[in-house]
């Protein structure tokens, strides 16, 4: 999807689009952005198409800025999605085509192959904003059977196992949680994700073990007596980790 009024065409390459899947942690789930369209009440990930003076990972960059409002988000490319008949069978863009709400959109009928980013964010910083063809936009639970559009359901699928792959190797946490949180909090991102329970003191012992905690002289507010104590990530052996690589899996 992109923003309206100022979409041209000509702007674009033919054949080449991308689709975002973002990430947010809120209450114990894993949620996913997602767009409500306008005429057909289905949904659809954020996305666009790639501009023929922009890398994808501009493009990909532009479209998150534009559903999020935020800046410097991480992301990262996971898949190209190329089956020739992802996009023979979208409705949507057929009713939109009907109505003639846009004299570019038989530019969408074309064949397009999809490049899929995944993105992490902090979904309380986060200000969901519908493009031109949606009514809504607005979180999900990741495992919830909404009637998405095209392929959408499938990119999420895969997002969420790419996902899950880079906890073996990669830390996660920073861009899904606040800046201070508990070592539960952190656990149950981590469950959340892989859609399984850990062991409380094995999980506590590896985190420790990677060095990218700083534990807080506070507890959580709120709480009964003897709280768990807070945590922060060390920024600097988080980007260490994230360049290098965590040893073991979960």
């Amino acid at each position: 999807m992109t923003d309206s009024g100022t979409f041209k065409s000509d702007d674009f390459l033919d054949h080449i689009s991308l689709d975002c899947v973002i990430f947010g942690f809120h209450n114990g789930e894993l949620k996913v952005l997602t767009l409500r369209l306008k005429y057909t009440k289905e949904f659809a990930l954020p996305g666009g198409f790639l501009g023929k003076e922009e890398t994808l990972e501009d493009a990909a960059k532009r479209v998150l800025q534009e559903r999020t409002g935020l800046k410097d988000i991480f992301m990262k490319q996971f898949k190209v999605f190329s089956d020739p008949d992802r996009s023979k069978t979208n409705v949507a863009i057929q009713d939109l085509i009907n109505t003639g709400a846009h004299p570019d959109l038989h530019f969408f009928e074309k064949r397009f192959i999809s490049v899929g980013f995944y993105a992490l964010v902090d979904f309380t910083k986060v200000k969901p904003s519908p493009d031109f063809f949606s009514d809504k936009c607005e979180w999900k639970n990741v495992n919830e059977q909404a009637p998405y559009i095209l392929d959408h359901k499938k990119i999420i699928e895969k997002a969420l196992e790419v996902l899950r792959r880079q906890l073996s190797y990669q830390p996660i946490g920073y861009n899904l949680l606040p800046e201070k949180f508990t070592m539960p909090e952190l656990q149950k991102l981590y469950e959340t994700i892989l859609g399984r329970e850990l062991d409380r003191r094995n999980f506590q012992r590896k985190m420790l073990s990677y060095k990218i905690l700083n534990k807080l002289d506070e507890r959580k507010k709120g709480g009964a007596y003897k709280s768990p104590f807070l945590y922060e990530f060390n920024l600097e052996n988080y980007q260490k980790a994230l360049n290098e690589g965590l040893s073991g899996s979960f």
